[in-house]
């Protein structure tokens, strides 16, 4: 069976009132698009890369249109278009050098999988960097050209250009800050989010006048099929009716752009926006990474100390700081990084494009070749402009560095982190750093940890001044009534490796951690001691024994209680710092030299550094000392002494080795991560085929609800309509407006008409239909519905399988009359459909 094309039916022209509109509302939405898009690029490139896509899919669906090209074939010269635009537009190539177009296609290709991920990875604006222009040319040529294929349809699927549209609209802000536009002053009217608010307004408003003119044009044309069935004509006008329609509609338009203007702007101003990039970044790595101040004792072990964790080279200055992590969220035991007193954009680690914006400064470019460090936390500077790797692993360490502006502070997950030999060069702008007693607070964020009580005691005795004055004060008189003590030896062994350097230091054991009832025992005692007479007599009021650990957690604390925003800092010194401070040895940095200072934001938002390390030139009462080790009183008995064990420790914030269990247990590693993979596999199949499948499950659904109907009259029935829904889906044109017998006919099978006169006199003959005739009629269905899909290729077979023009037939309102031929028994095959 083969039906004939309907090549008689006359040629539209090429400019039409649904051409025009469609035109207008797809330049319209591409603008509106655009401008939602601008703040991810900011780049020339991508507003050439518009305008020539905009004008590469007019031409393309306007020929395709025109020449009623299939789908396949404007899918070809779509992904053709792709390549093309993409090479010379989304990713430059080096047109000279034959190799250069190779790579710029296989960044075009990768672009179309990999770039949608890689573009809420990346700092804004991205411009050009890489192939990250790749999702912008996919939206505007490819959705441009779908956009103006649906619009020019005259059947309902032309709908589906709205929900187009908005997605298109959408993809600017659902990929760009988390942060919205600065607000804009108009009189005595601030509009906030100017630039996001406009855009979903604009969008809204071309989508519903679109949608005005189409169900408009659309009822003017169906008055006119009913004037030319009737032979009456009747002159259009607007009735009052629909004056009133339209003033409705209009006043409902313009409440909702007025709401959207106004009122969600106003109360969501203060908030984040929650779009793509909020949800993105390495928090799964830090999550599972121990605290890097938590491992800080462990530098200074004998082993370890004199270890060079990485060097710092320039053919310049070397710059004065080099900070390896960041921490700014506290939860009373451990510092981690987490973001708690920063909004949901400081606090994301992004990729980098090639450079960023750093402000004004002394420029600074730096080499950093890794030694024995490991972990994520990679050694940065502050005001990062870019970094460029460089090494056998330069690809992998490129697309795994993470970076925070806000915090300064970058990781790198390549590998599961740094490794000996990894060198790159960073580039970076130094800012002077402000006088501590002249900054004025910014108002610290509470991230929910009480702060002990000692400490606020502490604090509310001695502070003096107010703000950057009082923060000054009291920092200086906590570092003059504290000791340095990494706690990794007694007073009466050896003295450590890193304390060899040190003059005249006597060796005083400290607890190690960092947690709310560590820090209130370091008070505690500075407390105790002010109030001991011997302190008084003696002027030796030193008693807190710690390490930069506890002392810039302390810091941080104090800075809080005075109104300021706080954070700790891991990181070196290079050159001549402060006496009593450790810092690099010509760039060279040991395990020794890692410091930990606090950072307080001023009122202008910039971060301040305070040092924070306690002296060591003065030493302890060592009655008081004595006073405070603790005792555990035993009886002992002669004749069976046993050893009393020491309590389990409460602190377990410090870094431990871990256990290395069973070495004769069975390694299953292998079969997670197997069992990983193919459960991966599966879900992306899932997710490729499963719309597929559950057409087909549909359709199994739907003839087995056919072929189970209450009465055998329905049953045949049913199977007259599993037919004609076999014949759709292979492309056959069906017109609800046809008789059984007619579309049978239409058909041209004589078996398509016995199943079509069976279904009739099973409907309304009123004759008793039998369990065999519907079987009969059943398998009469069956042949013929093989031999609709043996007239098919394979591709087309499969494509039929899936199809869903036989639910969307259903949809179809039954346009017009019959045609005359049909009525005189002259019907023609029906043409299969071009769309």
């Amino acid at each position: 069976m083969k039906a004939l094309r309907d090549d008689a039916a006359p040629r539209t022209p090429w400019v039409t009132r649904r051409v025009v509109a469609g035109l207008l509302f797809a330049l319209a939405t591409v603008l509106i698009s655009a401008v939602a898009a601008w703040p991810i690029y900011r780049s020339t490139q991508f507003v050439l890369l518009v305008a020539v896509a905009l004008a590469a899919a007019t031409l393309i669906a306007a020929v395709s249109w025109r020449q009623q090209w299939r789908g396949w074939l404007v899918t070809a010269v779509l992904v053709a278009a792709l390549l093309v635009l993409g090479v010379t537009l989304a990713v430059p190539a080096q047109l000279g050098a034959p190799s250069g177009w190779g790579e710029s296609l296989a960044e075009v290709v990768a672009g179309f999988f990999f770039a949608w991920k890689d573009l809420v990875t990346v700092e804004l604006p991205v411009g050009s960097y890489r192939n990250l222009l790749v999702p912008a040319l996919v939206l505007f040529l490819v959705g441009t050209c779908v956009l103006l294929r649906l619009s020019w349809r005259p059947d309902r699927l032309a709908y589906l250009a709205v929900p187009l549209a908005i997605a298109m609209a959408s993809f600017g802000l659902f990929f760009g800050r988390t942060s919205v536009s600065m607000p804009l002053q108009l009189g005595p009217v601030v509009l906030y989010a100017p630039v996001e608010t406009a855009s979903g307004a604009g969008i809204l408003v071309v989508c519903l006048a679109w949608l005005a003119w189409r169900t408009s044009d659309e009822r003017v044309r169906a008055l006119q099929r009913a004037a030319d069935s009737s032979g009456i004509r009747t002159p259009r006008r607007f009735s009052q009716a629909d004056r009133r329609r339209a003033s409705l509609g209009a006043g409902m338009v313009a409440v909702a752009v007025l709401i959207g203007i106004v009122v969600v702007p106003l109360s969501t101003h203060d908030a984040d926006r929650q779009v793509l990039r909020s949800s993105v970044g390495p928090d799964i790595d830090l999550a599972q990474a121990a605290s890097p101040l938590s491992e800080y004792r462990a530098l200074f072990a004998d082993e370890r100390a004199t270890d060079i964790i990485f060097t710092v080279t320039s053919d310049g200055a070397l710059p004065a700081r080099v900070r390896i992590a960041t921490l700014d969220a506290y939860d009373g035991e451990v510092y981690r990084s987490g973001g708690a007193q920063q909004s949901a954009e400081a606090a994301q680690f992004v990729r980098l494009p090639s450079t960023i914006d750093a402000g004004e400064g002394a420029q600074v470019e730096a080499e950093i070749t890794i030694g024995a460090l490991g972990g994520i936390w990679m050694p940065t500077l502050s005001g990062l402009e870019a970094v460029e790797f460089a090494g056998a692993r330069s690809a992998d360490l490129a697309d795994s560095f993470y970076y925070s502006v806000d915090a300064a502070a970058g990781v790198q997950t390549a590998g599961g982190g740094l490794s000996a030999g990894d060198t790159y060069t960073v580039r970076a702008v130094e800012k002077p750093t402000p006088a501590l007693a002249e900054i004025e607070a910014a108002g610290a964020v509470n991230d929910g940890a009480a702060v002990p009580e000692n400490l606020t005691r502490w604090v509310e005795e001695h502070a003096q001044g107010t703000e950057g004055a009082a923060l000054q004060s009291l920092i200086t008189l906590l570092r003059e009534r504290g000791y340095l003590s990494h706690g990794l030896g007694l007073a009466d062994e050896e003295e450590p490796a890193w304390a060899s350097e040190l003059v005249d230091y006597t060796v005083q054991p400290s607890a190690s951690g960092h947690s709310l009832a560590r820090i209130d025992t370091l008070f505690e005692r500075l407390l105790e001691r002010e109030n001991d007479p011997r302190a008084q007599q003696t002027g030796n009021y030193v008693a807190a024994i710690g390490d930069d650990e506890q002392f810039a957690v302390a810091a941080a604390l104090i800075a809080r209680e005075l109104g300021f925003s706080s954070r700790v800092v891991m990181g070196v010194r290079i050159g001549d710092a402060p006496a009593g401070l450790a810092a690099c040895d010509n760039g060279n940095c040991e395990a020794q030299d890692v410091s930990v200072w606090t950072e307080v934001a001023a009122a202008d938002g910039e971060w301040v550094p305070i040092d924070v390390t306690p002296q060591h030139a003065n030493t302890p009462s060592l009655d008081v000392t004595e006073l405070r080790d603790p005792e555990n009183v035993t009886e002992v008995r002669p004749d069976a002494a046993e050893p009393v064990l020491p309590p389990d420790p409460v602190q377990q914030d410090a870094a431990l080795p871990d256990d290395d269990g069973d070495s004769n247990g069975v390694d299953l590693a292998w079969l997670w991560a197997a069992l990983r993979v193919v459960a991966i596999i599966l879900l992306v199949l899932l997710i490729v085929l499963g719309p597929f499948l559950v057409v087909v499950a549909a359709k199994a659904v739907r003839r087995r609800t056919r072929r189970r109907a209450a009465t055998p009259a329905d049953r045949v029935a049913g199977a007259w309509e599993e037919y004609v829904d076999a014949a759709v889906d292979a492309r056959f044109e069906a017109p609800a407006r046809l008789t059984r017998r007619e579309l049978a006919v239409a058909f041209g099978a004589p078996e398509a008409v016995r199943i079509a006169d069976a279904a009739d006199r099973a409907v309304f003959s009123g004759t008793a239909v039998t369990d065999s005739d519907v079987e009969a009629v059943w398998s009469q269905v069956a042949r013929q519905s093989a031999a609709l899909r043996a007239d098919l290729s394979a591709v087309r077979r499969l494509a039929a399988s899936v199809s869903l023009r036989s639910f969307i037939r259903r949809l179809e309102p039954n346009r017009g009359t019959r045609s005359p031929n049909v009525q005189k028994g002259r019907r023609a095959s029906p043409a299969r459909s071009t769309l």
